[in-house]
Parts: C-alpha cells; structure tokens; sequence
C-alpha cells in the first residue's frame, strides 16, 4: 500500500510517520511545505491513501491562512482528481472551524471542498475537528499549552498562566494516529465527519499541577497513576521534553554494617518498591505486622526465610536461590526475618502495599 501525508514534517505527521514506518507493507510519500503544489500530481502517482494533515494556524500574515489552509486542500483534490480514481482523504481540520476568525473560515472552506470533491467524486472524505492535540514532539511555545508546560517544567524555567479555571479539550496524539490508521486499514467508518476519542477536558491549573508533580515525584519518590488514561498520556509526553543527560536520577542509599537500603518508587495507593543488599550471614528483620504485607524477591544469592507465628509460635522456613525466581511473602501475624546463608552479598527486591509511615509503622520487633 502507497500513502501520501502533507505535512510530514509536523508534529502528526512525524508522529504518523514513525508509525507507518513499522509497516513493512506501506510506502510512504511526503509534501512538506517546502515542496512546490505542482509536485502533488506525481506524488499522488499510484497513492492508495491520502492524509491530508498539512496547514498554517501561525502565519506572518493573515493571507497565508488562504494559502496555506483552503488553497492547498484545493489544489490536493484537483490533482486526486486528475488521476481518475477513487482515493481516500483523511483531513485534520480544527475545532476552530466553528468560530468566525481568519484561521477558522480557511479550515472552514477547506472542509467544504474536500466534502464537495467526495461527492461529485467518490472519494471518501474523513474529516477531523481536532481539539488540542498533545504528545511528543509537539512544539513548545508554539501554539500547546501542554508542550510549553511540559518543557518548560522539564528545563526548569517558570510558567505563565492566566487563568487556571480555564478548561482544555485534549486528544493524544497515539489516539489520533491509531484512529486514523485504523481507516486506512479499513475499518468500518463513515465518510464525514468524525471524532477521535478519548476526549480529555482538564483546568490549566490542574494541567500545570500534574506536570509539576511528574517532575517532583524524582526527589519524594511518588508517582502518579500513571498507567492508564489521560495521566499515562500526559506522563510519556513530559518525559519526552528531557533533555538525554537528564535520563538518569539518583536515589538515596542507606548503608549500615549490615548492608544496603535503597528506595525506587513509592505510589498513592499500591505501596512502594525497594531493594537492600545484605553481606554473608547477615540476617535482616526480625519483626511482624498486624496488616502491612511485603513480597520478597531474591535476585541475587542465597536466602533463608525463618516464620514463626505470634501466637503459637508454629515455625516455618524457607531456602531461596538468586538464579530461581520466586517471591516469598510475609504474613500478618507471622515474625518473620531473611538471612543471607551464602558465601556473596546478597541482593533482595522488595515490595510493600503501602508506604513506609514513621509515625505508624505497623511494624514490631520479635525476633526468632
């Protein structure tokens, strides 16, 4: 399959780019804004798909609006035309197109001829109102507020909001990509006009919170539920705005003459993560919880877990190598304690379900 994208080089193109490039099965074509309108009649040449994702929404000049909006899409349909077949047009057009300003009546007239070609042609015609679109590669201090914000924050320079009650219609742009591929790959869609869901509505004020708080969570350790949803979208997009030398993070490490003490991740709601090392024959522990709960991973050496329960003192034991994955959990009511019985440090991977709280620890000592 042959696909022809305008406007390769912005943020959805190269996002739509990087996407049909792991498609073995599609060629891609590309008219950037630096290329002339008189190569789109040979580049449409054996074209089976069309992305129409080129425009202007910050030109020098309000002329370019015309230019750059309604007489590109005018000039796209009349080559489409001049090949004699049926091929399909994906246009992003902008939410925009509803109010009565220069950028929007260009989006405006450009969706009417594309509507008006579809049907005096027969080339479906798949039009977007696209609401702010964010993710990586989007440019900052542009026309995102989710792009200036994320780099900002991440290059710690200060951010200007004027209204923090204000609300955002947000679209991600992996949402975007997935939609649009999926009509290319024929999914059952009517020509038109169409939405690309999810649809996220959020405050400047609660948007530059959340991108503080990605950034913050290196120093207190605690992230954000960032695995599903608008927080997950919102989470990968920051990330891309560091810079390479600002991959890596130190943590804090806790060293005794029993070995080390290091803590990784700390959640609101699902506990915290944790590794500590300890030298041959040394034992750790010696206490019980009434609730609080811990697993245990061995990744490296040898391990003797000792249990004995509280009350009637029933002792149990188990033996773990490194080189065997398996995770030993503690039980409420049950002393419990971890002893390295190897002749090399050890090296244990720990989760908690909760976080660590000095002033109600739910932890006793009892030793075996």
């Amino acid at each position: 399959m042959k696909v022809l994208v305008t406007g390769s080089n912005g943020f959805i193109g190269n996002n739509l780019r990087a996407h049909l490039s792991e498609r073995q099965e599609i060629e891609v074509v590309t008219f950037s804004r630096n290329d002339n309108l008189a190569l789109l009649v040979s580049k449409l040449d054996g074209v089976d798909f069309v992305f129409h994702l080129a425009g202007v929404n910050r030109p020098k000049n309000v002329e370019e609006f015309t230019l750059g909006n309604s007489d590109l899409t005018s000039s796209l349909c009349q080559a489409i035309a001049q090949t004699k077949r049926s091929i399909p047009v994906i246009f992003t057009s902008s939410v925009q197109s509803e109010l009565d300003n220069p950028y929007g009546q260009s989006k405006l007239t450009a969706e009417q001829f594309l509507m008006g070609f579809s049907a005096q042609t027969g080339s479906p015609a798949y039009l977007f109102r696209l609401p702010n679109v964010f993710g990586k590669w989007c440019k900052p201090n542009y026309n995102s507020a989710v792009a200036t914000f994320c780099y900002n924050v991440a290059h710690g320079l200060p951010i200007q909001i004027n209204d923090a009650t204000a609300k955002v219609r947000l679209v991600y742009v992996d949402d975007v990509i997935k939609h649009f591929i999926s009509i290319m790959d024929g999914a059952l869609v009517e020509p038109g006009f169409g939405d690309v869901n999810p649809v996220y509505e959020v405050t400047v004020g609660d948007l530059a919170k959340k991108i503080h708080l990605f950034k913050d969570s290196r120093k207190s350790l605690l992230t954000e539920p960032v695995g599903t949803g608008f927080d997950r979208a919102l989470h990968s997009t920051y990330l891309s705005y560091l810079e390479p030398e600002q991959f890596s993070y130190h943590l804090v490490k806790h060293e005794d003459p029993r070995g080390v003490f290091v803590e990784m991740l700390k959640t609101k709601e699902s506990g915290q993560f944790s590794y500590f090392k300890a030298h041959p024959g040394i034992t750790r522990g010696g206490h019980y919880h009434h609730t609080k709960t811990e697993k245990f991973l061995v990744l490296q050496g040898n391990a003797l877990f000792k249990f004995r329960h509280v009350l009637t003192d029933e002792i149990y034991e188990i033996k773990t190598l490194g080189d065997v994955p398996q995770v030993v959990e503690t039980v409420p009511g049950w002393t419990h304690d971890i002893t390295n019985i190897g002749k090399d440090e050890m090296v244990v991977m720990l989760w908690a379900n909760e976080i660590f709280d000095r002033e109600n620890p739910d932890t006793y000592a009892k030793p075996l």
